[in-house]
């Protein structure tokens, strides 16, 4: 049997998480059920859009559902780590800047699960972390993107 992927996240993003399935569970399938009931009584299921729009948004929940008990049961919660507190790491904040003149940006680095770059959270797996982490103030990083290399020097970390 193949190993499964280890999900890191903080214990705050566990948290979200557990919510969610919580919320999928004991509300989310109601809802989908009823729709479904609504849906069958409008009569012959062949030509109902109704019916199959329920079904598909059932077979949604119940996937998100398997996805999030997978990811909580795989976790590995990220520990502040305050023996260097000037190295990237997961779970730590990096305040950059593009060289050679670019604007300081700060991201925190997060498990995949949780990673949400319009909140300034990118995942372990992205080329952007996978560069930085391991790294320490003052080092100027090369990143590997899809236009080419980012040069980044690393101003501080959190």
């Amino acid at each position: 049997m193949a190993e499964e992927k280890k999900h890191y996240m903080t214990a705050e993003g566990k948290q979200k998480l557990e919510q969610e399935l919580e919320y999928l569970k004991t509300e989310r399938r109601k809802q989908v059920v009823e729709r479904i009931k609504i849906a069958r009584s409008y009569g012959d299921l062949s030509e109902n859009s109704e019916y199959d729009a329920a079904k598909d948004e059932q077979a949604f929940v119940e996937s998100r559902i398997q996805q999030i008990e997978q990811m909580i049961r795989n976790a590995i919660i990220i520990e502040e780590d305050a023996s260097n507190p000037n190295v990237v790491n997961i779970g730590k904040s990096v305040t950059f800047k593009e060289l050679p003149d670019g604007e300081e940006e700060t991201y925190t680095i997060v498990g995949s699960a949780e990673s949400d770059p319009f909140e300034g959270k990118i995942s372990n797996d992205s080329p952007m972390a996978k560069s930085l982490i391991g790294k320490s103030v003052g080092d100027e990083v090369v990143v590997p993107t899809p236009g080419g290399e980012l040069r980044v020097k690393i101003l501080k970390v959190q």
